[in-house]
């Protein structure tokens, strides 16, 4: 980044509640005017990760900054300057849309309000909108009322916690293209996500599970360093091979993608040895395939809960 500062650079932090462990011996770098996917099941300290990485909960271990403030000493500074938008629509449903952006304007003490209230309904599409009731709105525009006032006090770091959430496809990609807009004006955004789909949208991705970061880097990386090999099968009765495949050696991972089936494992030998007597079978065609990034999560998880046992 040409010696530019990281947004984020952090390293040993650790949460616990009580006895559990929710976040251990984290570590990260993340550079400016990026969008940094999270990704990882339910538990894993996706939001509570995020939350220390911005000043909004106190590790109770490890240090770093954020946006070149300490993470213990200055969350006040960092708060500033910090978007965050939870699942939960958290703005008022019976406020208009614009109603809702002068609260927060005023919250964030932004100057001149009116005019940069103007330029954010502008800028989201919201213009025509802005005397309609918040909680008249569809889960789209909930949303993209959500982003905007998360943008009104003009952050440099943007925090989304699956804001996507049950939201239709169109909203979906109309989001993402707002968010990629912002990046592309400077601002880094964390936002976690389950869809593989919106994973791959983000410039690089960090994977955790219990508590631990497993994988960083971006999609390609992540995908080439996982070490794993594919193979794609179709033909009829899949369900019947899908059976008939698991548990034999080399095939970490036999799963149904639409009207295939993935065999993927990490030694190609292996796979190929189990795979043959299959593969003699006219009804079914396989070729290699490209690992996918579910792939590569779903081995990563399965290795790790493993050698947890």
């Amino acid at each position: 980044m040409n010696g530019v500062e990281p947004a984020i650079r952090v390293k040993g932090l650790a949460k616990r509640f009580g006895a559990k462990t929710v976040v251990d011996d984290f570590a990260i770098e993340v550079p400016r005017g990026i969008i940094m996917g999270f990704l990882g099941p339910n538990g894993s300290g996706k939001t509570t990760t995020i939350r220390m990485l911005c000043g909004l909960l106190t590790p109770d271990a490890g240090e770093g900054a954020c946006l070149g403030f300490d993470i213990r000493r200055q969350a006040g500074e960092i708060k500033k300057r910090v978007g965050y938008m939870t699942q939960r629509f958290g703005l008022y449903e019976d406020l208009s849309i614009r109603q809702n952006l002068d609260f927060i304007g005023r919250m964030y003490d932004v100057r001149p309000l009116q005019a940069r209230v103007d330029e954010i309904l502008e800028q989201f599409g919201l213009t025509q909108r802005r005397d309609q009731l918040a909680g008249a709105l569809s889960g789209g525009w909930k949303q993209r009322l959500a982003l905007a006032a998360c943008v009104l006090h003009r952050p440099e770091l943007l925090l989304l916690d699956e804001p996507t959430a049950g939201v239709d496809p169109n909203a979906r990609r109309e989001f993402w293209e707002m968010i990629h807009e912002l990046a592309a004006a400077g601002v880094t955004i964390l936002v976690s996500t389950h869809y593989m789909d919106e994973a791959e949208r983000c410039h690089r991705i960090a994977y955790l599970a219990w508590g631990k970061l497993l994988l960083v880097g971006s999609v390609d990386a992540v995908v080439a360093g996982s070490g794993l090999t594919t193979w794609a099968v179709i033909g009829p009765d899949l369900a019947d091979l899908q059976r008939q495949l698991k548990g034999r050696p080399g095939l970490d991972m036999v799963a149904a993608f639409g009207t295939a089936l993935h065999v993927t494992g990490t030694d190609p030998a292996a796979i190929e040895a189990s795979i043959a007597p299959f593969r003699a079978d006219p009804r079914y065609a396989w070729e290699p395939a490209q690992a996918s990034l579910e792939d590569v999560f779903i081995h990563t998880l399965a290795r790790v809960g493993a050698d947890r046992r």
